[in-house]
């Protein structure tokens, strides 16, 4: 059984054990603490419900499978959910010991049927949340067992999915198996599946898995069993000697580092810096690979730690006693330093943030401090800056959040669309200074929910922007759909299609200046194509850096000696010409994703969802209709405005699907409304020139019901209304598949890999 460190784990250890029944926590069927080779049998009742007369094998996996269907279908970052953090045989939750399972062996079995009798290796990494290392464990054995070699750090230690991603490219592998929920709730995990570009799969080659699932399952019922092997933990297919060999890929990955944001210019920025910047390693587990990488590149020494040791409840960061509502239950707002909540006042309340002792922590530091906080599977990035409180008035001018530390200071807290405004714009001023900018044509990628500052600034700067839907894999298609036609035609002009219909002509051999979203995610391109080892080429790596984005945040603040990055805020826009200089998101989440009642939890997830497709189906129908030329843009203005009375639509340009969201362009701001992809959630974007207003319509708009009003019956067609799901998915898949870039992976001779030592 787990220990508990904290008062408020010990809590959550105690509910979940209350809540688990005995037949659960008595289930041993799979035990992974086997060190030798054995086989599972998966048998016919265990596809059926738990039913103590009548089926006492049955785990409900036919019912598991329909819902992991049902979420790769949709997923923006990996199949996750919540898991039974004592139990993970509790087959009632969406993550759990047998459905990885039988993900990893459906997973092999899809490899082995494209490449057939040919040597396969993939990479296999975790972070530290509950039970990752007994998935880890499960997922190289089941590929062992199947013939396929699964690199794994040494000791099976952590890495983040930027190493794991940045390594299936470099070393040419199949791809690579990840396990995290990136800055979610500590009860959730999942398993993020990367192909050989490094990058995530998209929905449609997730439900390659689910039907190869779907063939076992069948076999099952005609047989009655299905013989599943687990290698021994010692198998030779199991191998650490390449990790151990190349450092986590650590040395690799500086060298790569040095041919972007950490040329010398920036590292010689990093060393004449005379103040200490502060990396709160939330979780712990970025330490063990970013120390090493900060070592590596000389500048360690400017850098101080907060929150070094792994931690699966994350040293209690977005953990509280009491839920929004105010009841008096366990309650996690994840670990995404970005979340804030609405107070009655109109005040923002920032429950990760304000969860940090940081008045304590930050107390010997002189103002000024900057503190870069990631993530436990280390691909995001949040910075705060500690400041005098005599900078409120200037932070409430140019829309920058704080928190107040005590009477004296306050914690500035920028959201990664200010961030990463700025890093763009140093980038970009360090490669006119080193006279590399004019080498090549620029462009950037983002998300549409991402700010619409960056369009501006990058219009301003004569830089070409690729919109995109939310999700790192989105960005990373766009890459390699950019790289195809490089390839293909290195002397012609790239013109490559965004999600809302324009095509963008990025030029001749151009180069990505940078990649993001809002939620704290970044990646910055190299001046020459990146290469891996077998001879394949890339404008970027395929997976958000933390480390990248701090090594540039790093420089930035060198660069600035001193001055406040708020101050600098303001200079960029105002240099820029910016006119939408405010930003603003509101997550609407239908449930308590941490309640320990799994029953109550699926019925409560299950009730937000239908809530969240009708607040979704209601816009979206709307942005169909007028792709379809069914309904004319006055009549949305008069559904509108007609139901949202203390609104107003009169400036509205367009409204379009963007891929996964309904995307509302005014002339002096955007608001997107678009459901989560992995949750029972409404996330609702603004970006324009009056902050008040943009609060206004993200709450008013990503608040509602999603009830249909007698003019949105009136215009809409019943049709488009009902079916908007689905038209929907083909658009997308239209934007994802034209001049894809599917070129087959051609598997390498891995020998003098697999001989390193």
């Amino acid at each position: 059984m787990k220990t508990a460190t904290y008062e408020l784990e010990e809590e959550l250890f105690k509910s979940v054990l209350s809540k688990t029944p005995e037949h659960i926590k008595e289930l041993n069927i799979l035990d992974m603490k086997k060190s030798e080779g054995f086989t599972f049998l998966l048998k016919k009742e265990h596809l059926e419900p738990y039913d103590e007369v009548k089926n006492p094998n049955g785990l409900g996996l036919n019912e598991w499978l329909k819902n992991y269907a049902k979420e790769a279908k949709v997923s923006t970052a990996g199949i996750r959910g919540p898991q039974n953090v004592l139990y993970p045989q509790d087959t009632r939750f969406p993550i759990n010991i047998f459905g990885i399972t039988l993900a990893t062996l459906a997973k092999s079995l899809v490899a082995l049927e494209k490449y057939p009798n040919q040597k396969i290796v993939k990479i296999a990494g975790r972070e530290v949340r509950y039970n990752s290392e007994d998935f880890l464990d499960a997922i190289s054995r089941i590929q062992a067992a199947n013939g396929i070699t699964t690199l794994v750090p040494y000791n099976k230690g952590t890495i983040p999915i930027w190493m794991a991603s940045f390594l299936a490219f470099k070393l040419d592998l199949f791809g690579g198996e990840y396990i995290t929920s990136s800055h979610g709730i500590s009860v959730k995990n999942a398993t993020k599946d990367l192909n050989s570009q490094g990058s995530q799969y998209l929905p449609e080659e997730s439900m390659e898995f689910v039907n190869k699932i779907q063939e076992i399952f069948d076999e099952t019922e005609r047989n009655g069993y299905y013989a599943i092997d687990f290698a021994p933990a010692d198998a030779p297919e199991i191998n650490e000697y390449v990790m151990r060999f190349l450092n986590d890929g650590v040395n690799l990955y500086i060298d790569y580092l040095k041919s972007g944001v950490a040329q010398d210019f920036s590292l010689n920025l990093i060393k004449n810096f005379n103040q200490k910047l502060v990396i709160d390693n939330v979780g712990g587990s970025a330490y063990r690979t970013l120390s090493r990488v900060l070592d590596g590149l000389g500048i360690s020494s400017k850098f101080d730690w907060l929150h070094i040791k792994e931690d699966p409840f994350f040293h209690g960061i977005g953990k509280y006693d009491k839920t929004p509502k105010g009841a008096d239950e366990f309650y996690d707002y994840s670990v995404d330093a970005t979340v804030n909540i609405m107070k009655p006042d109109g005040s923002k309340f920032y429950p990760v943030i304000e969860s940090v002792d940081y008045h304590k922590l930050l107390a010997s530091y002189p103002d000024g401090t900057v503190v870069l906080i990631t993530d436990p599977d280390h691909d995001r990035l949040t910075v705060v800056q500690k400041e005098n409180i005599n900078k409120i008035f200037l932070l409430k001018e140019y829309g920058i959040d704080y928190v107040k530390l005590d009477d004296n200071t306050i914690l500035a807290v920028f959201s990664a669309n200010q961030a990463f405004l700025m890093i763009m714009d140093f980038w970009a001023k360090q490669l006119k200074k080193q006279k590399l900018w004019s080498n090549h044509p620029r462009f950037i990628i983002k998300t549409t929910a991402s700010a619409k500052s960056w369009d501006e600034w990058a219009e301003h700067n004569g830089v070409k922007v690729v919109n995109v839907p939310v999700g790192f894999k989105e960005i990373a298609n766009i890459m390699k759909k950019v790289e195809l036609q490089i390839k293909n035609n290195p002397n012609k002009e790239v013109v490559i299609d965004d999600v809302l219909g324009n095509p963008i002509n990025l030029g001749v051999q151009p180069r990505l200046l940078f990649a993001g979203e809002e939620s704290g995610g970044m990646i910055m391109g190299t001046e020459d194509l990146i290469k891996s080892q077998n001879g394949r080429m890339a404008i970027a790596m395929r997976e958000k850096s933390a480390t990248e984005a701090i090594v540039v945040a790093s420089a930035l603040i060198a660069d600035l000696n001193g001055n406040s990055l708020s101050e600098h805020f303001a200079e960029v826009l105002n240099e820029n010409k910016i006119i939408a200089r405010f930003d603003n998101r509101v997550d609407i989440a239908y449930y308590n994703e941490s309640e320990p009642d799994i029953e109550k939890l699926k019925r409560d997830k299950l009730l937000g969802e239908e809530k969240r497709t009708l607040n979704d189906i209601f816009y979206l129908s709307m942005a169909i209709a007028s792709r379809q030329n069914a309904v004319t843009l006055s009549q949305i203005k008069e559904i509108l405005g007609d139901n949202f009375k203390n609104l107003d639509f009169s400036n509205l340009l367009s409204v379009k699907f963007v891929g996964d969201g309904t995307y509302l362009d005014f002339t002096d701001k955007y608001i997107e409304i678009r459901p989560s992809g992995t949750d029972a959630k409404t996330k609702a974007y603004g970006g324009g020139s009056d902050l008040r207003n943009i609060e206004q319509f993200a709450q008013v708009m990503g608040n509602y019901s999603g009830e249909r009003t007698e003019l949105h019956k009136k215009y809409i067609p019943e049709n488009i209304y009902k079916n908007s799901k689905e038209i929907a998915m083909e658009y997308y898949l239209k934007f994802v598949n034209k001049d894809a870039n599917n070129e087959k992976f051609i598997v390498p001779d891995y020998t003098d890999l697999l001989n390193l030592r």
